[in-house]
């Protein structure tokens, strides 16, 4: 029945700074690995912040042709890009009409094409507005990778993107997952992607005071819930999830990653850019997609937090998940996956499912690297420098971002 349908992840992909791929990406992060290193996108010259999560070695020609990519900023290029990847993974094919006008597309991105509008910007002035290209609009406009993937796999079910700053891409997915699960659609491609790793967006969180300046150890930088933390590092890259419903995943004998079982969403309604430091309505999120999923909190093994290394965002986390989970919180465990990949802003709750899901299916959970000295004020389990091998039968995904949006997603083992 709608608003009953079960919804289940059935293909993975990701272009992360750990590596172009699924299984790339996930042996680095297992192994602590940092993908942080020295800016080479943007002049930083004279910048505080020279260090960022840059995706290294990326062809988009392994994806779309030459004349495609020109077309395309860089964060649709690697949303495009981890799409393909993902629906390869699932075996899906759209060649039967049926499917195709049930099979849409719901990603987040938090700015969209900046690079690409600063280097028109300059050229216009420049070169006169003469020099400025048919395709600008199309290449920066948030919503193109959930419309270049309608596109390329010619699906004609729903075409969405959230804008919703660093919750977007978990936003994407929740609505993907409501939408299935309501009958509007029965497969999703969804998840997050950005690129926005330019000079100017670097100048502009530099000038908010949120960026990490450890320059000379880039791979230390990204300190989530340490003592010693100073900012989070910005980095690109995509996440992108296959949903689908159960029924049809069996039918054609999917494999099956986990199932998608709740989601919360609520607005701290206070600051711009600042969470509520008591941690209320970040728990109150969780609360929803706890009780969306039916589970009590003691349920949850695993919490992928936001965490992204801010002095107050880490506090206000620590405190939201003692108030969602009260006595459970010291079984949980808990860690940053930012530490490794950086702050993938829109991106980041793509990638960050994908970790969580993974690390249900692989029964491991990654590390928070970085974690030498904890915070008093960050005084849980947050699964310090080294992984830990678990067998998790739920697991959460939290991604909080400016204007005070919050979006937690619960995911589950997946039992025939």
């Amino acid at each position: 029945m709608p608003g009953n349908r079960r919804v289940v992840v059935t293909g993975l992909g990701a272009v992360t700074p750990l590596g172009n791929a699924i299984d790339e990406t996930w042996e680095h992060l297992i192994a602590g690995k940092s993908g942080i290193t020295r800016v080479t996108v943007a002049d930083t010259d004279d910048l505080p912040t020279k260090i960022a999560g840059e995706v290294k070695g990326f062809n988009p020609a392994l994806y779309v042709s030459h004349k495609q990519a020109r077309r395309m900023d860089r964060y649709t290029q690697y949303g495009l890009a981890a799409a393909i990847q993902a629906v390869k993974d699932s075996g899906l094919e759209f060649t039967d009409k049926k499917l195709a006008q049930r099979t849409g597309a719901s990603t987040g991105v938090g700015l969209g094409g900046l690079p690409l509008f600063e280097a028109t910007h300059k050229m216009m002035i420049l070169e006169g507005p003469k020099k400025v290209s048919p395709f600008f609009i199309p290449s920066i406009i948030a919503n193109m990778v959930s419309g270049y993937i309608s596109m390329h796999f010619e699906i004609h079910g729903p075409n969405l993107c959230q804008t919703t700053a660093c919750a977007a891409g978990s936003h994407a997915i929740g609505e993907a997952f409501l939408l299935i699960r309501h009958g509007i659609a029965d497969v999703m491609i969804t998840g997050g992607a950005e690129a926005c790793l330019s000079r100017c967006g670097i100048a502009g969180f530099n000038a908010m005071r949120a960026l990490s300046t450890r320059n000379d150890e880039p791979h230390k930088a990204s300190r989530p819930f340490d003592r010693d933390r100073d900012g989070f590092v910005m980095g690109d890259g995509a996440g992108i999830l296959v949903l689908e419903e159960l029924e049809l995943a069996k039918r054609r004998g999917a494999r099956i990653y986990a199932e998608v079982v709740g989601f919360g969403i609520s607005s701290d309604g206070q600051h711009i850019t600042s969470p509520v430091l008591d941690g209320e309505w970040a728990a109150y999120c969780m609360d929803q997609a706890i009780e969306c999923a039916g589970i009590s909190p003691a349920q949850i093994g695993y919490v992928n937090a936001h965490g992204t290394a801010t002095d107050v965002g880490d506090i206000a986390e620590t405190r939201a998940l003692k108030r969602t989970f009260k006595e459970h919180v010291n079984n949980l465990n808990i860690s940053s996956t930012k530490s490794m990949t950086g702050h993938l802003l829109g991106a980041a709750g793509g990638v960050e499912a994908i970790f969580t899901v993974l690390s249900i299916f692989k029964n491991i959970i990654p590390p928070t690297i970085n974690l030498d000295n904890p915070d008093p004020e960050c005084d849980l389990n947050y699964t310090p420098h080294h992984p830990v091998k678990k067998d998790i039968e739920y697991a959460m995904s939290n991604s909080f971002g400016f204007g005070g949006t919050n979006a937690s997603l619960v995911f589950k083992r997946y039992e025939a």
